[in-house]
């Protein structure tokens, strides 16, 4: 009997232990409706900065404290990790991860939350990609998001999970694809993502290199906990641009969360200029203003010097036109 007793109580002291190490739920980033809500329940629009590959940094010397509490000043709420696979495969998975878990510790440190995004572009149903930086197959992609999932499952931090930076189809030279086909290929990463990690926030991308969000009217994701994803650079639409982002992306905020996880731009005679990111401050204006009549969360590409639209032109965080109207931005909504 007393040794039937000592065993419950350690069972019971175990519960107890692993309850307090564990986030509970209401410590997670949740949708509710068409906001994300934080724990506390207060409505939560991210808005934040765009970090470049974390490969890349480590390569560069810059992945560092220094960027996140920078960022942290810039104004930002959240950072976005573009990881993408050569580089995760290059530098190794474990190696990779590790360099992760040091910039999830930072983001906490600096109340930044943390977008991990699967940074590839094209086709993954025919897994055909644009340039070889991109290219994954799908039993690669399940396994990130295992691995992620897995390893994340207690971190609160890395609240919002990316599924595909940019899916792209035929128009784009990569394969077809129909939009049933790209939602049910979602919902069968989500629900990998969902048997480590049931907290996660899933982010789910539309075609042409994430803009288009048409299809979602008439057949969103069937899965819970998930919001859209948009990058609507200035060259996607001419001007007047308001009348189409609305019938394009911005419908959706009416009905469940959106977050555009890459907005910038740059000046025609600035380094890296190209299409679709040319414009000027005028086309900050214009999205700012927009995001906030529909509640739209977004991240700014990149906080970066070397990869276009940049907002910054070194390593000492000088800001580049668009980092100087951005910075202004996210300052004030501090």
């Amino acid at each position: 009997m007393k040794k039937n007793l000592t065993a419950i109580v350690i069972t019971a002291l175990t519960l107890v232990v692993a309850a307090s190490c564990s986030p509970r739920e209401e410590e997670w980033v949740k949708v509710q409706g068409n906001k994300f809500v934080d724990p506390q329940g207060n409505e939560l629009i991210f808005r934040g900065l765009c970090l470049a590959d974390p490969v890349k940094l480590v390569r560069d010397g810059q992945w560092n404290e220094r960027i996140f509490a920078e960022a942290a000043d810039w104004g930002a709420n959240v950072v976005r990790f573009a990881v993408h696979p050569t580089n995760l495969n290059e530098m190794g998975w474990d190696e990779t991860f590790q360099a992760m878990d040091q910039g999830i510790e930072w983001a906490r440190k600096y109340g930044l939350y943390v977008i991990m995004d699967w940074h590839s572009i094209g086709n993954l149903k025919e897994e055909k990609f644009m340039l070889p930086m991109y290219n994954t197959t799908q039993e690669e992609t399940f396994r990130f998001w295992r691995t992620a999932a897995q390893r994340y499952k207690d971190e609160p931090t890395v609240a919002l999970y990316e599924l595909f930076n940019e899916p792209t189809i035929t128009a784009e030279g990569v394969g077809d694809c129909t939009w049933p086909e790209w939602k049910a290929l979602q919902e069968q990463i989500i629900d990998t993502v969902r048997a480590y990690n049931p907290h996660a926030v899933c982010l789910c991308a539309g075609f042409n290199w994430a803009y288009d969000l048409t299809p979602v009217a008439s057949a969103p994701i069937a899965r819970e906990n998930v919001a859209y994803v948009c990058h609507p650079y200035p060259m996607k639409r001419d001007q007047p641009w308001e009348e189409q982002w609305e019938l394009d992306f911005g419908y959706v905020a009416d009905t469940w969360p959106v977050i555009c996880t890459e907005i910038g731009f740059c000046l025609a005679d600035e380094p890296g200029a190209h299409i679709p990111v040319m414009s000027t401050e005028v086309y900050g204006e214009h999205i700012t203003k927009y995001f906030e009549q529909k509640g739209i969360s977004f991240t700014v590409w990149c906080f970066d010097p070397d990869w276009a639209p940049m907002l910054i032109s070194d390593w000492n965080f000088t800001p580049t036109t668009q980092g100087r109207f951005f910075k202004e931005y996210l300052q004030l909504r501090k």
